[in-house]
């Protein structure tokens, strides 16, 4: 924990990155007991001189508790095209519980999609979380999970890393051997993102969970 790499991260994103190596050392009660035995349980980021965010710590001991979602985007036919896939992710099981394909980001479709995953899924999760983009603040996302008693999460203003979930998906996405460096259509993106959906939920092994 105190690597160069981890010394200003907390504890339950390192134990995240951890896993998603495929290493497992101990619980993240037991890294902040170490932590405290060793009196470093206060800030561990370099202290700035404007006020300090808090780092949003993300931990599930059980599906559908924290869901995070992302909206990255996938280059269509021809420069300046591109379709934006929005994936919602439980990361306890690192299950995708939602995802659409779609020309623009839309709160209206974020908002509609949250919704679909939820009522599908049959358990309101405790808290969703998300970067700080447009979609994601927007007052139709903000006041559904409001209604639904949902905890909001966001990552801390201009912070890449806040959502590490979300980052290792579309990085596992992108790298897959058969993802076009451009697709041909809307219908193509959705086409390959739903077949990769389904290899990705009932036939990938996850190395942030035990290769389950």
């Amino acid at each position: 924990m105190n690597s160069p790499e981890y010394a200003e991260l907390a504890p339950a994103q390192i134990w995240a990155r951890e896993l998603d190596t495929g290493r497992y050392h101990c619980s993240v009660s037991t890294m902040y007991r170490i932590l405290r035995e060793r009196g470093q349980s206060g800030e561990r980021r370099r202290q700035a001189t404007h006020p300090a965010t808090t780092v949003p710590e993300l931990v599930a001991d059980g599906p559908s508790q924290v869901f995070t979602w992302d909206i990255t985007k996938a280059a269509g036919p021809r420069k300046g095209i591109w379709y934006h896939a929005y994936v919602i992710i439980d990361i306890f099981s690192r299950y995708i519980v939602g995802h659409t394909v779609e020309l623009a980001e839309s709160a209206e479709r974020a908002e509609e999609l949250i919704r679909e995953a939820i009522t599908r899924n049959g358990i309101v999760p405790e808290t969703v979380h998300a970067d700080r983009g447009t979609s994601m603040t927007s007052k139709k996302v903000s006041q559904l999970l409001i209604d639904l008693g949902v905890t909001r999460s966001h990552s801390r203003p201009k912070v890449s890393n806040d959502n590490p979930y979300s980052e290792a998906q579309f990085k596992t996405t992108k790298y897959m051997a058969d993802y076009p460096e451009r697709f041909d259509s809307l219908a193509h993106a959705r086409e390959w993102f739903d077949a990769f959906i389904s290899y990705y939920n009932h036939e990938h092994r996850h190395s942030g969970i035990g290769l389950h």
